[in-house]
């Protein structure tokens, strides 16, 4: 899909307006896993999210390849529709955003903050995403896809930073939305040589990969009603999953009650929070701790952008809960 020469390139675009983020070790965080864990910190981009690198980067390409475009829209949950109002700002281009109905209002507020206008139309994503799409053609607007190779491009330089600053990893956890996260770690690890596995994660309730991973073939889902929005994608793509089938492991599946397990002890062991697709790789090693006893972990924290409601309701009402049961 590209060389290591094409990823320095975007790793320079994306540094441009956003400084690499750091990859901690925290000891509370090895003591909870019973060893060794390094986090990738893509909750402290200017967007909160590991996608503005992609956004950069694709719109950054299409100026230069296409500049008579007059307009870009897409559809989303929040942090695409964010990355894509970020870099169209930088690029003087108007930005429209459909989100589906019952949106997370703070990450709706965001992507406005950045200038996008903003429409919601459809139960879930995928209904959004089919409305931008008749909307791009009807008004000579460019549809920017969730997933494609300039994309993926711009994204894999947060695993650019990470493998080469911890090039011993033995495993990395990566969340699953619409896959250009780990489809950038898997293409990343094999162009440095490292030997680092590749773990997917997916949601229990939006298993919609974890399907096609088992079939080798996309496998679509009616619904996807998990909390953690980053991660309800029905409909996978092809090309995505073709990648994900030559350099992934395995697909971890995690309830929404471990990714608000997980949330909380990146809070408390770490004071950083995590949306529930950031938490879901922790989620997933927590769930894989005994396989992973003497292995240096890796996990992608790749967004903080959870709505204040959401994490009273989900995440602190949760813990609450466990407190009642366990006295």
């Amino acid at each position: 899909m590209f060389t290591l020469a094409d990823l320095e390139q975007a790793h320079a675009l994306v540094a441009s307006a956003v400084p690499p983020t750091p990859a901690y070790a925290w000891p509370l965080l090895a003591q909870r896993l019973g060893t060794h864990v390094v986090v990738k910190h893509e909750n402290h981009t200017p967007a909160g999210a590991f996608k503005v690198r992609g956004g950069l980067t694709y719109v950054g390409q299409l100026k230069r390849t296409h500049p008579e475009v007059r307009g870009l829209i897409s559809a989303t949950r929040g942090n695409h529709g964010q990355s894509i109002a970020f870099a169209g700002r930088r690029h003087n281009l108007p930005v429209t955003i459909y989100v589906p109905r019952g949106n997370s209002v703070e990450k709706n507020r965001a992507m406005a903050a950045f200038g996008a206008e903003l429409i919601e139309h459809g139960s879930d994503f995928q209904e959004a995403r089919e409305e931008a799409i008749a909307r791009a053609a009807r008004d000579g607007l460019h549809m920017v896809p969730s997933f494609h190779a300039d994309l993926v491009r711009g994204v894999a330089t947060y695993a650019l930073e990470l493998l080469r600053a911890v090039p011993d990893l033995d495993v990395l956890y990566v969340p699953i939305g619409q896959g250009s996260g780990i489809c950038g770690c898997v293409l990343v690890r094999d162009l440095l040589g490292v030997r680092t596995e590749i773990v997917g994660v997916q949601s229990t309730l939006a298993p919609s990969y974890a399907l096609s991973f088992a079939a080798r073939t996309v496998v679509t889902t009616n619904s996807a009603d998990t909390l953690a929005d980053g991660m309800a994608t029905r409909s996978p793509d092809a090309d995505a999953l073709a990648i994900m089938l030559k350099g992934v492991s395995r697909i971890v599946q995690v309830t929404d009650e471990e990714i608000a397990a997980a949330i909380r002890a990146y809070w408390t062991d770490t004071h950083n929070l995590a949306e529930g697709a950031g938490a879901a790789p922790l989620a997933a090693a927590l769930q894989e701790k005994r396989r992973l006893a003497g292995k240096r972990v890796g996990l992608v924290l790749s967004g903080g952008n959870i709505d204040f409601d959401l994490f009273r309701t989900w995440v602190m009402q949760g813990a609450a809960a466990e407190k009642a049961v366990v006295s």
